[in-house]
């Protein structure tokens, strides 16, 4: 069963794990310098805080998927909906090794999905494979951005990762 993935940016960590250890009535799973995450069951949530962005707030969400066949089919759904996909297959982010890819939907959020096939020691590990021309992905789990000034990333025509910047309305 898939498992729904909010990563926030924050900018005291300490105050935030304090906060969401009790909103959720749970500790985290990991904590790091830069990084906590809690793994919840009701509702499903993998959700994880760091303070490696540069603005508080969402930085994505998405959807972990605990077999290869779940990855494959939110890939086949992401690209039925002719959705802007980056592809990174396997890399490392998060303190975690994973196969990944990543969606933008119509307003420009960065949907990550993906499978976690292990923990690692660090935030991420450089695996030399090149980002895309114009993508900067030092942020929080590697969530691709436009580079200030550089033209647009596309696939297929459409724009990949660029965030949504809220306008203070409420649903």
């Amino acid at each position: 069963m898939k498992r729904f993935h909010v990563h926030l940016h924050v900018q005291d960590l300490n105050a935030s794990i304090t906060f969401y250890s009790r909103l959720f009535g749970a500790e985290p799973t990991r904590v790091e310098a830069d990084y906590a995450k809690w793994m919840l069951e009701d509702p499903r949530v993998n959700f994880a805080i760091s303070t490696r962005g540069q603005a508080t707030g969402i930085d994505h969400l998405g959807f972990q998927a605990e077999t290869p066949d779940e990855l494959a089919e939110l890939k086949a759904r992401a690209e039925a909906a002719d959705a802007p996909l980056l592809d990174e297959g396997a890399t490392t982010c998060c303190y975690a090794r994973s196969e990944k890819h990543w969606v933008t939907d119509p307003q420009g959020m960065a949907w990550e999905h993906y499978l976690t096939l292990d923990s690692i020691a660090v935030f991420s590990e450089q695996t030399g494979a090149a980002a895309p021309a114009g993508a900067n992905t030092s942020s929080a789990c590697c969530a691709p951005r436009q580079a200030p000034g550089a033209a647009p990333t596309t696939v297929r025509g459409k724009p990949i990762g660029i965030a949504v910047k809220s306008s203070g309305g409420c649903c």
